[in-house]
C-alpha cells in the first residue's frame, strides 16, 4: 500500500536496432521485462538515479541524454499496492560490460521490432508505441 507516488526514472537505450531490456528480478513486475530504471533515492538527481540504476542492473555506464517518456504505474487496491511516476531518459552506454545485476534476472539486448514476444510491464506498451511514431 502506497500513501504517495513515488518517483522512478528508466533509461532507454536504442543501438543498432536493438533495445536494452532486463528481466525484473523483484516485485512489482517480477518475471517481467522492461528498460532498465527504478526509483530515485532521497537527495538524487533524477540523472544520477538512471545511471545508479544502469550500472546496478546492467553493469553499465550511461550518458544520459532527454527526457524521451513520461508515464505511471498503479497498482491494484484502494489504496493502491503502488504508484509509481515514471520518467524515462535516452540514454547511451559509455562503459562497462553487459551483465544482469542486483534487481535483475536478465539484461538483453533486444530487436526493436520484437520487444512484444516477451512478457512486458504494461508502461513497455507505451513507451514503445511512442519510440515507434517518433521520427528516425
Amino acid at each position: 500500500m502506497t500513501e504517495r507516488p513515488t518517483v522512478a526514472v528508466g533509461a532507454v537505450m536504442i543501438e543498432d536496432g536493438r533495445l536494452l531490456m532486463v528481466e525484473r528480478a523483484n516485485p512489482p513486475g517480477q518475471g517481467l521485462w522492461a528498460v532498465p530504471g527504478g526509483r530515485v533515492n532521497p537527495g538524487e538527481t533524477l540523472v544520477e538515479a538512471v545511471r545508479r540504476e544502469v550500472r546496478e542492473e546492467t553493469g553499465l555506464e550511461v550518458a544520459v541524454d532527454d527526457v524521451v517518456w513520461v508515464g505511471e504505474s498503479i497498482g491494484p487496491g484502494a489504496p493502491p499496492e503502488w504508484h509509481y511516476t515514471i520518467i524515462d531518459f535516452s540514454a547511451r552506454v559509455v562503459g562497462g560490460r553487459l551483465q544482469a545485476g542486483e534487481d535483475a534476472r536478465r539484461a538483453e539486448w533486444v530487436p526493436l521490432e520484437a520487444p512484444e514476444s516477451r512478457p512486458m510491464v504494461e508502461t513497455m506498451h507505451d513507451l514503445l508505441k511512442q519510440l515507434r511514431a517518433r521520427p528516425e
